[in-house]
């Protein structure tokens, strides 16, 4: 059988598997190139605003093919020419001949480059937050629909005072909320380079305005604006600090232990059959084993965000080795770290959303497990209740210890269940509040202010942040496995 070319070469699973078409074009080369077009024209339109000899027209041809870029001959330039800024200034050039003369006037590569990088992380930063919104909506929903169910807490991976199945969702929900608030931080912190010439001096177009320094600080401004910031950096060398890729990639990388920390929590909920994923009629856990139900969506979002954690390094690095006003070695690395960070985020976001919006929980399975731990967590609330029927409190001590090390056994020795309580009950010394034994082992009583707690997390904390994503939801989507 012949081979199909279309799958000889290497492609990426984040853009052929798992990210969304919007994150794919966001990091494509058509956006990236026709940004650089669109750059060339507010650089155009700006200069020629302020009196260089541009005319309309020019900007107009322009304008004309921001979008028909001849990939094969910029390859071919980029070949010969080994740059690819210059190799797309003459593909530009040569479908724009009256403005060729123009495009790029007194810019260097980073002008492109560097601002169209900017532009494509605070686009990213939009494309994930409303997922991000999203994802907090729905598990919102879930903590308060389950405020009130009862659940054995966890400390140290061991039984310990009850929780309630909202209550731990909480927990969930106030990370991303933490996440949420570093994104829109990093995201609103985002300043445009703008035009500042090969060493950040603005030389060039200080001789293009004939030592104008007004006109080059408005050339500046005029073109942040097009670009559409509010503020550009009022300094940088050829670059712009590689601290800021490091400070968007700081609020991803927390996103992704964030996101590894709540589907490792449901994995192991799925193991003890508490809350299951969304498992399809049709979906098979296992080749092997007909019976299984992979928690894969949750296992899919911890591998992602594993590899999204250790993507900050390499912006680390970055940014620590670059020498004086910039050195070159950063270019292949910020290449494949940038997009790789973003399109995993938004992987894992996706994933995310669909597992919370079909989290299914198990009551009588939660109740069966709470029953099988609660008798040992009464033990001080029967102590209570005897020492106000008249006891002392060392002997019950006792009383109690003694019957519950023989419970113990009984469930680790034989494998049967706890009967802490019908020792209680058979044992004389305890008939003085043998008529509070079943009020005693009521679950809601041990669950504190959970249900409250949840409700005023949720008001308090979790609803202002949600107001800002009104109208902004993200409909649900098929996941590849």
């Amino acid at each position: 059988m012949a081979e199909n070319s279309e799958f000889c070469d290497y492609r990426s699973p984040l853009a052929t598997r798992y990210a969304s078409k919007e994150m794919r074009f966001n990091f494509s080369d058509q956006n990236k190139f026709s940004t650089w077009r669109k750059l060339w024209i507010y650089l155009a339109k700006a200069e020629m605003n302020l009196g260089l000899a541009i005319t309309p027209d020019q900007i107009a041809e322009m304008e004309a093919h921001i979008n028909d870029i001849d990939f094969e001959a910029a390859a071919k330039e980029e070949k010969a020419t080994r740059h690819d800024v210059m190799a797309h200034v003459h593909v530009f050039g040569n479908q724009c001949p009256k403005a060729a003369p123009i495009i790029h006037l007194g810019a260097t590569s980073c002008y492109v480059g560097d601002n169209t990088d900017l532009i494509i992380l605070r686009d990213g930063f939009d494309i994930l937050l409303p997922k991000l919104g999203a994802v907090i909506r729905r598990l919102a929903k879930f903590a308060l629909d389950n405020r009130s169910i009862p659940t054995l807490g966890f400390t140290h991976l061991q039984p310990a005072q009850l929780t309630t199945v909202g209550k731990r969702a909480t927990l969930w929900l106030h990370d991303l909320l933490m996440d949420e608030r570093a994104i829109r931080r990093a995201r609103n912190d985002l300043r445009f380079r703008g035009v500042k010439g090969t060493t950040g001096t603005q030389a060039s177009f200080l001789q293009l305005f004939n030592g104008d320094g007004e006109k080059v600080k408005k050339l500046d401004e005029l073109v942040t604006k097009m670009a559409g910031f509010e503020k550009r950096y009022p300094v940088t060398g050829q670059t712009y600090s590689r601290k800021v890729d490091l400070e968007c990639l700081n609020a991803l990388s927390s996103l992704g232990a964030t996101v590894h920390k709540i589907c490792s929590d449901i994995r192991i909920l799925a193991n003890m059959k508490e809350i299951e994923e969304p498992f399809e009629s049709t979906q098979i856990g296992s080749s092997a084993m007909p019976y299984k139900r992979n928690p894969m969506r949750s296992e899919r979002c911890c591998s992602i965000a594993r590899h999204l954690m250790t993507l900050v390094n390499n912006t680390l690095q970055t940014a620590a080795n670059q020498w004086m006003e910039r050195t070159l070695d950063d270019s292949a690395n910020r290449r494949i770290t940038l997009p790789e960070a973003y399109l995993s985020a938004d992987v894992i976001l996706m994933t995310l959303q669909n597992i919370t919006e079909g989290l299914v929980v198990y009551p009588k399975v939660i109740a069966r497990h709470i029953a099988q731990e609660l008798p040992f967590m009464t033990a001080e609330n029967v102590i209570m209740a005897m020492v106000k029927a008249g006891g002392d409190r060392q002997v019950c001590h006792e009383k109690i210890r003694v019957l519950s090390h023989e419970a113990g056994a009984q469930v680790k020795q034989h494998g049967k269940d706890n009967d802490l309580i019908e020792r209680i009950r058979r044992d004389k010394y305890f008939e003085p509040i043998l008529g509070q034994l079943d009020a005693l082992l009521e679950p809601s009583t041990f669950v504190g202010r959970a249900p409250e707690q949840v409700l005023e997390f949720l008001q308090e904390e979790v609803y202002p942040v949600l107001a800002n994503y009104e109208g902004k939801d993200v409909s649900p989507v098929e996941l590849s496995i």
